[in-house]
């Protein structure tokens, strides 16, 4: 599939890039108060790496990654991951293959002048509406670690509903094994989120 560009009244999600390693870096080194339990890069060379490692697993298939662009600063990273093909019963109309089933939102950063601003709503409006409307998916997935109450406070404004919690999930970013909270919203109650999400942006 190939990327698409995502643009709302003052956010653009575009393609990441290499040429995005000074922004990102940038943008990272505002404050890194927050960034505990979430994958930043630190510098100019750790950008360049994260990047990499990104656009790597673009070219696998498994991540859809795009740098944070607010009022035409880049502010950020976000992705779509775990892009599920599902396969459906022989037969049904269902079946598909040029866009998801399932998706989930994740590896989402924003620099410190960015957090606590409608720019992260924004961002998720955008890539939720183009993960239900136009690839017309069955649920979009997000997750955190199970300790990052600012991020869980985050996914749950959304409207997005606590499916469990995963213990031993995957490395965490202070080096233990960490448990993961994963949220989701579905088809059926994409409509409301919108509503939702639409009327805490006007």
């Amino acid at each position: 599939m190939k990327p698409p560009v995502l643009e709302g009244p003052t956010v653009i999600l575009r393609p990441l890039a290499i040429s995005d390693t000074k922004g990102l870096a940038a943008a990272a080194a505002e404050s890194r108060e927050h960034y505990v339990y979430t994958r930043v890069p630190d510098g100019v060379e750790q950008a360049e790496s994260y990047i990499a490692a990104a656009l790597r697993d673009r070219d696998d298939g498994h991540r859809m990654p795009f740098v944070t662009l607010w009022r035409g600063q880049v502010v950020g990273s976000t992705s779509y991951l775990d892009i599920q093909h599902w396969r459906w019963p022989a037969g049904s109309s269902l079946q598909r293959t040029d866009r998801p089933d399932a998706v989930e939102i994740g590896a989402t950063w924003l620099s410190h002048s960015a957090q606590r601003t409608r720019c992260n709503t924004e961002a998720k409006l955008l890539m939720l509406r183009h993960a239900f409307d136009v690839w017309e998916v069955h649920r979009v997935a997000l997750k955190t670690d199970e300790r990052n109450a600012r991020s869980r406070r985050a996914i749950e404004r959304l409207g997005a509903r606590l499916d469990g919690v995963r213990r031993g999930d995957m490395p965490g970013q202070d080096g233990s094994v960490r448990s993961s909270a994963y949220y989701s919203i579905v088809q059926a109650e994409w409509p409301a989120v919108r509503a939702k999400l639409e009327a805490a942006l006007a």
